[in-house]
């Protein structure tokens, strides 16, 4: 699917991406939701990869809350991270995912998802595409940040797991 221009395909595409991995997820093996990766990553297990897409949809709804509704100025990536120390923002959202169980991670990735689908259902095509409707988001969309966040997120989760699967299933 080509990278949404549009609410109605940021949506069709969340929600596509969204039930591919949830169906992958639950289409592994026995065993491999739990097993560790046989492969060298920051995420281990599906636990992490799940907390990792929970925790950018809780960043990107208080982006969204703080820039647009508030019309202040978030801290994007995160408070004391820039784009180019994201490895060590993402390494904290991995240190995170060690104190949750994958049962837990699941529902908050679920819930998760749901907020930040009925954010973007809140706005129009030209809120969420065109640039410069909101300061916050400089040079890009709000809804390129949605995308990032959900269908271009969910792309990258399920290919890491069907790595996985296959080293699983060797």
């Amino acid at each position: 699917m080509a990278r949404p221009t549009s609410r109605d395909d940021l949506l069709a595409a969340a929600a596509d991406g969204f039930v591919k991995l949830n169906s992958f997820v639950d289409g592994l093996p026995a065993g491999a939701i739990d097993a560790e990766f046989a492969f060298e990553d920051r995420d281990r297990n599906v636990r992490d990869v799940l907390w990792h897409l929970h925790t950018w949809h809780q960043m990107v709804i208080e982006w969204h809350r703080v820039g647009t509704l508030e019309g202040g100025v978030p801290a994007v990536p995160g408070e004391g991270y820039t784009w180019k120390t994201l490895p060590d923002l993402n390494q904290k959202v991995w240190e995170q995912a060690q104190l949750v169980q994958l049962a837990g991670t699941r529902e908050a990735f679920e819930t998760s998802h749901d907020r930040v689908v009925a954010v973007i259902e809140s706005h129009t095509d030209d809120e969420l595409f065109s640039r410069g409707i909101y300061r916050w988001t400089k040079s890009t969309t709000l809804g390129a940040y949605f995308v990032s966040a959900t269908s271009s997120h969910y792309d990258w989760a399920t290919k890491k797991l069907r790595k996985h699967k296959r080293t699983f299933s060797d």
